[in-house]
């Protein structure tokens, strides 16, 4: 039985029966597509709004080029060559009769609209004007001719040489909302936004190639003449993309788990990362079993797993039912490649696939809860981090992180959310998270979507305790499945679960761009004797300086100053330590920009620390936030200086040969 059979998961008021044929000759894919959507809104609409997103590289004066090029790594700077550029042409529109009567041509009323910038030359976004309003509850059927040219990569998709992956490939219906149509132009750095829907997809291919889509095969045509027709159907989704190869090696696996449904697993890998296929098919276990049990099944029954060719650019990109993962020819274990991509991406079956948010104005309730959980998993499966530095770039490549060769560092463990707080901290303050995400300045949007949100999970999991925000993140999931969330119903979860008013929490970090930063200024462990001048019968006289006794002997007075530097405040505790071993917790959870602590008692301070356990991770500095009362010897490294020059001995003796 096909998914055809099964009840409806979600509205379905978006489907598509889409045939096209890709011409790898030209680089040119030639469709013809029905959409068949329903009006759910209490409103009327006189129009059709669509996706045209591959017009994005029509010419160098497109939204998405203006703001790529603000970017410092920009690729756009080695130029865009002649065969780079695409586009995508729609040839007619005309809407379908409910009679079976001739269809009503309504190409003359198109127009492209720029509702975001109003850039004259941006072609991304297509209205259709209609004849006859679409009713609330009522549905029109739109059969559309349009003709693309693949690009080269860009933003994960398109082609290099006989590779190709093809995604936001056809006109997309936007979402008609009660305000009216969100639609909005192809930006940097945002990704999608559509409603659910059946896809009935034929792509005609050569026949030598290999094929990976959204959903499940179900049927295949070969025509005699070199090309081979495949049809594949997937309901309930929000978007269908596909791969080409004729280099694709296939591998099959089965995610099996007791409570969870099973999982047929496709795997497209490249000949030359075929050893790496079951840490593939491991990852993604890893992540279908986690987030299955914390936050709810994974429905589909199937998933398709693509190693991208290299210097495809595709790598690391999400779509229903199948996900792109990235690798490396030289990869040692422990390292998170391509572990950590993979677990990333196939969590994003649930946050972005089920979960369908509007990733154009509110990119991290899927991107940023996804970075959270994905770190989690990790921690929980595959243990530490350890630091991989790679040596011997390619031409081109500016970066280490981009060298052939691996030199792994076995006794340097890198915490993952240490990564998260590098890429969040110089961007810290650089946009308002409550902007929408499209209005994020292009060159720091992913650390606030993804780094910043990670960072204030973690701050509540430590806060609320994790089953309570896994509670929190479990229901929110079941109340979105199919859905499209706003964040006001996350946070209402989240104060109806956590039985909290956190809502001066998210004040700050969603609704504002506050910094953290909590030290302790100073300290300071006294002998406790009064000196100064006291009042006596004959007037105030000096009292000279000198130690308080107690039964257990000298006793000393503690000062410790404690600041906030940030504008973003936060209930921590301060840690003080004894040279007995004796501690004394504060709790400092109002907010003034410092305080001091005060103690008397037998024994001196030795050390103070401010959240000593971390359980505010937005904290911008980790190093002010203790402090020694007297500083700590200085211990000449030698273990570390001979364990650095036995590996560089090691380094120099393996790579000889390169020389």
């Amino acid at each position: 039985a096909t998914d055809g059979a099964e009840a409806a998961r979600s509205p379905r008021n978006a489907s598509y029966e889409i045939t096209a044929r890709l011409d790898v000759g030209t680089r040119t894919i030639d469709g013809r597509q029905i959409v068949t959507w329903r009006n759910m809104r209490s409103r009327p609409t006189d129009e059709l709004w669509f996706h045209l997103y591959w017009n994005a590289w029509r010419n160098n004066r497109s939204t998405w080029m203006l703001l790529e090029r603000l970017g410092e790594k920009s690729d756009l700077r080695d130029g865009v060559d002649e065969d780079d550029w695409a586009w995508i042409d729609v040839t007619s529109v005309a809407i379908l009769q409910a009679d079976g009567s001739a269809p009503e041509d309504v190409s003359d009323r198109m127009r492209f609209a720029s509702p975001d910038d109003g850039n004259p030359d941006d072609r991304t976004v297509m209205v259709v004007g209609l004849p006859r309003e679409v009713a609330p509850g009522e549905t029109v059927r739109v059969a559309m001719n349009w003709t693309a040219r693949v690009p080269r990569t860009f933003d994960r998709t398109g082609r290099r040489g006989d590779f190709y992956f093809v995604a936001h490939w056809f006109p997309k219906i936007g979402v008609f909302e009660e305000g009216g149509w969100n639609c909005h132009q192809f930006h940097v750095r945002t990704e999608f936004y559509s409603d659910y829907g059946v896809y009935d997809v034929s792509l005609t291919l050569p026949s030598g190639y290999v094929l990976g889509a959204t959903g499940r095969e179900v049927a295949r045509s070969d025509h005699g003449d070199g090309t081979t027709t495949h049809r594949y159907r997937q309901d309930d989704v929000h978007e269908f993309a596909w791969t080409a190869s004729p280099d694709y090696l296939i591998r099959t696996a089965r995610f099996e788990e007791t409570g969870l449904p099973p999982i047929d697993m496709r795997l497209l890998i490249q000949p030359e990362h075929l050893g790496q296929a079951e840490r593939h098919f491991e990852a993604a276990r890893a992540a279908f079993k986690h987030y299955g049990s914390w936050y709810g099944p994974y429905p589909y029954g199937h998933v398709t797993l693509i190693d991208p060719a290299y210097g495809s650019g595709a790598g690391g990109m999400e779509y229903p039912t199948l996900f792109t993962c990235g690798t490396r020819l030289f990869n040692p274990f422990g390292s998170d490649s391509p572990e950590s991509v993979t677990v990333h991406e196939a969590g994003h079956q649930f946050w972005y696939g089920l979960v369908g948010n509007n990733e154009f104005e509110h990119a991290w309730l899927d991107e940023g809860i996804n970075s959270f959980s994905d770190d989690r998993v990790l921690d929980a499966v595959y243990g530490p981090r350890l630091y991989t530095r790679r040596y011997l770039r390619p031409p081109g490549e500016t970066e280490d992180s981009n060298g052939f060769i691996p030199v792994m560092f076995r006794d340097i463990e890198v915490p993952r959310r240490a990564l998260a707080m590098a890429r969040y901290r110089p961007s810290a303050d650089s946009d308002v998270m409550r902007s929408p995400s499209y209005r994020y300045f292009p060159v720091t949007a992913y650390d606030i979507t993804y780094s910043k949100t990670a960072l204030w999970l973690a701050t509540l999991e430590r806060h609320l305790g994790w089953d309570v925000l896994r509670r929190i993140l479990s229901t929110f999931f079941e109340r979105s499945r199919f859905r499209h969330p706003v964040p006001e119903e996350f946070f209402a979860v989240a104060g109806e679960i956590s039985g909290q008013d956190l809502g001066w929490f998210f004040d700050q970090v969603y609704g504002d761009s506050v910094t953290f930063d909590y030290l302790i200024h100073s300290v300071s462990s006294e002998p406790a004797g009064l000196e100064g001048m006291t009042e006596t019968e004959e007037g105030f006289v000096y009292n000279e300086p000198s130690a308080a006794e107690g039964d257990g002997g000298t006793i000393y007075r503690t000062e410790v100053a404690v600041r906030r530097k940030g504008e973003g405040y936060f209930p921590v505790d301060v840690l003080l330590v004894f040279e007995d071993g004796s501690e004394v917790r504060h709790r400092w959870d109002d907010r003034d920009r410092w305080t001091i602590y005060v103690e008397e008692r037998a024994s001196k301070l030795r050390h103070a620390v401010v959240d000593p356990e971390r359980v505010l991770m937005l904290d911008l500095d980790r190093t002010n936030n203790s402090r020694l009362l007297e500083p700590a010897a200085v211990v000449p490294a030698g273990k570390w200086a001979s364990k650095w020059m036995i590996w560089l001995q090691d380094f120099l003796l393996t790579f000889t040969f390169f020389v």
